[in-house]
């Protein structure tokens, strides 16, 4: 059993979570656009901002993904760039961390 059982736990339930938000976002970009034109500007101007959220929610998924991949070979809080471990307090803030506090 790793130290990091019940992280991994809280991650796979972060990761499932944010999944379904950004296939909510996803099913509401692909909304066609409306025909009246000030309508289609709102739209717009509504998708651009759901896309950026999107772009955000991708990445943590991302680093989500990342983390357990550590998790899982034996890596996670171990910094990329140093090779120290990174404190305990750091990953409980930011559990998608990959460097310590000195590198980051």
């Amino acid at each position: 059993m790793s130290k990091y059982d019940e992280l991994a736990k809280t991650l796979k339930a972060k990761l499932a979570e944010l999944i379904d938000r950004a296939e909510i976002i996803e099913d509401d970009l692909r909304h066609p656009l409306d025909a009246d034109s000030e309508e289609q500007a709102v739209d717009l101007a509504d998708d651009e901002a759901l896309a950026g959220v999107d772009d955000v929610l991708r990445k943590e998924i991302a680093d989500t993904r990342n983390a357990l991949g550590r998790i899982a070979n034996g890596t996670y809080g171990t910094c990329a760039n140093c090779g120290a471990e990174i404190s305990e307090n750091r990953l409980e803030a930011l559990p998608t961390a990959t460097l310590c506090i000195n590198c980051a």
